[in-house]
């Protein structure tokens, strides 16, 4: 990897973390929020928001895009909000811990779909940071083990969200990342208003519901979505995968300097494999661990 590959590589992994942090911020928010207004309603209105502020800022990029391009962001838009849905369906039939334990197998799934759809041969330090991962998860977030309902389809959204890792690691490129990210966001609104149907999106019921929802908006969809897709362009899907999975250490230490819960040895544990993880795919040789972006995107 070349020295502005490597700088690029940094660099979006500092902005993937950055994104983590701004998700796991609106933990305590949404739970308060879907106690008042339908899941469904909540996502619709969440990510049109979001779609109308990028429609307005990358218009003029949107018509650059060449007609693959747009349909790649259909698609990738389509997989995950389809995957919202389906974790947020899941969280009202299985305890909020399970949800957050099941949804962060995607650090697991993604290199799988790598390797079954892409053909990508992992190096054996790229699995023991997914393992690492996959431990720190448990710790933090399980507390017993029940598959049902709940659990089943919130495994399936967290197939979804690695399917959209991959998509993204292979599609996104720096010059069309914003564009791409506006055209996936239109395609998540879509799918989150037909949910809502027949009746239609309800709207947030007061004032510091609607701050909560603008927030979630701009900041953790619009500007998350920014910052994810143009990450991918520097990044491989399954070093990606592993920097989100700092998610839940975040979504802790929010909850414990706002939210009132106590700092727990879960949260030293779990954070403290997930940070390990972390530190493999970042300082051990990258050359060895991982394959760069734009190698696989040459493989394309």
């Amino acid at each position: 990897m070349s020295e502005p590959q490597a700088r690029g590589a940094t660099l979006a992994t500092l902005g993937l973390m950055a994104v983590t942090a701004i998700w796991g911020s609106t933990f305590f928010l949404i739970k308060d929020l879907v106690g008042r207004l339908p899941a469904a309603d909540f996502l619709a209105i969440r990510f049109l928001i979001a779609a109308v502020a990028m429609l307005l800022l990358f218009f003029r990029p949107l018509l650059r895009l060449s007609a693959r391009e747009w349909w790649q962001g259909l698609l990738l838009g389509a997989v995950y909000g389809v995957g919202q849905l389906l974790q947020t369906n899941g969280l009202e039939h299985t305890d909020a811990s399970i949800s957050g334990f099941a949804t962060g197998m995607y650090v697991v799934f993604t290199p799988l779909l790598a390797t079954v759809l892409l053909r990508q041969r992992l190096p054996s330090i790229a699995w023991i940071a997914v393992l690492l991962s996959l431990g720190g998860l448990a710790v933090l977030a399980l507390r017993g083990l029940s598959l049902g309902y709940g659990v089943w389809i919130t495994l399936a959204s967290a197939v979804l969200y690695g399917l959209h890792i991959v998509g993204l690691g292979q599609w996104s490129r720096p010059g069309s990342a914003f564009a791409l990210s506006t055209v996936q966001m239109f395609a998540i609104s879509a799918i989150c208003l037909l949910a809502t149907l027949p009746h239609g999106p309800r709207l947030p019921p007061d004032t510091n519901a609607w701050i909560a929802v603008v927030y979630m908006a701009l900041a953790a969809g619009a500007g998350a979505m920014l910052m994810q897709t143009w990450a991918q362009a520097h990044l491989s899907a399954t070093r990606a995968a592993i920097v989100m999975t700092l998610e839940p250490v975040f979504a802790a230490g929010f909850a414990v300097a706002f939210g009132g819960e106590a700092f727990t040895w879960r949260m030293l544990v779990g954070g403290l494999l997930i940070l390990a993880a972390m530190y493999l795919v970042e300082l051990a040789p990258r050359r060895k661990a991982e394959p760069s972006a734009e190698v696989l995107h040459h493989e394309v």
